[in-house]
């Protein structure tokens, strides 16, 4: 198969009933923000698409709202956009840093918040060419029935790479979704499913429009750890909320992503004590960290290298917010 574009019908809604109605009525019909996913899958063969929805006219997907320190970002949002915003500083730090992370500069100008929530899966054996996956039987992800990562599962292991995800899933985030049947909020965490080639838990016709962020107070930093300094995906990315209680005492929210098919929220049972010696803690959320996450053979980097970085980049992340 050539590496050029295939060729498809484009369809440009201004309006979300429009967006609905389009889905509902293409039959394989595919969203497009900014394209910095799917047009890539597309023009490498990784995706077929008849028809693409292009939600860049939809007006109110791209607004973003600080009120009262209660956040709400629409799907529309531009990557470049959450960098650069003066108010998200503080314990919504970790949003701004994810999204300036993100691949590259001319990247972050197109790509979305709802196109990175909803990134696909990635793998070293499903991102490659035609040429290359045929010659391998292709995959459990893409016309084959095999996982090369673990043939003797059941399941696609294809990571999820997106940056944005652990960074609101720290603050409680919460999604606003639309679809033929109306509109419903889930908590961002329940968004996913531990499946590279099933990934979202979105039905058919639905639309992911905004985060919603409640009110927040503390501190909230992302890191990820890649080859290269910039561009790459996450081999594995981190994100930490931090406050203290009425006693004193350090609470912390952690969740990774790049490890596993879906991001994952770490569960830390209990807060570091105000006058605690923080080491053993800390040594102690590593282990933790290496206990939640799973990483597989999906890159081209170890994936006993990628528990080791991610944990030590938790708790180094989690001390620098103390």
């Amino acid at each position: 198969m050539s590496e050029f574009l295939p060729d498809f019908r484009l369809v440009r809604p201004q309006s979300l009933d429009q967006a609905i109605t389009a889905l509902q009525s293409e039959p394989g019909a595919r969203l497009c923000a900014g394209g910095t996913d799917i047009i890539v899958n597309m023009r490498r063969g990784l995706v077929e698409v008849e028809t693409l929805v292009d939600l860049s006219g939809i007006a109110d997907l791209k607004t973003l709202d600080l009120d009262g320190n209660a956040l709400r970002i629409g799907a529309g949002v531009t990557l470049r956009e959450l960098a650069q915003h003066p108010g998200l500083i503080g314990p919504y730090q970790a949003i701004a840093q994810a999204a300036g992370l993100v691949a590259g500069p001319g990247h972050r100008q197109v790509a979305t918040l709802g196109g990175n929530l909803c990134l696909d899966t990635r793998c070293l054996y499903y991102n490659q060419s035609h040429w290359w996956r045929k010659a391998n039987d292709f995959c459990l992800k893409y016309h084959g029935d095999i996982c090369h990562v673990a043939p003797k599962g059941n399941r696609c292991r294809a990571a999820f790479s997106g940056d944005m995800a652990p960074a609101l899933m720290v603050l409680d985030a919460s999604v606003e979704i639309i679809g033929p049947d109306g509109a419903r909020r889930v908590p961002l965490a329940k968004l996913y499913r531990e499946d590279g080639t099933d990934f979202l838990m979105l039905k058919p016709g639905e639309i992911l429009t905004a985060v919603h962020v409640p009110v927040q107070r503390g501190k909230s930093t992302y890191d990820k750890i890649r080859v290269r300094g910039a561009v790459d995906f996450p081999l594995a990315g981190v994100a930490v909320a931090w406050r203290q209680d009425a006693d004193g005492a350090h609470l912390f929210q952690l969740a990774v992503t790049g490890t596993n098919s879906m991001p994952i929220n770490v569960d830390i049972p209990a807060p570091l004590g105000k006058d605690e010696d923080p080491d053993p803690y800390f040594a102690t959320l590593e282990k933790l960290v290496q206990k939640a996450v799973s990483p597989q053979r999906t890159s081209t980097i170890a994936p006993h290298y990628r528990r080791l970085s991610v944990s030590a980049l938790a708790s180094r992340l989690a001390r620098a917010l103390i």
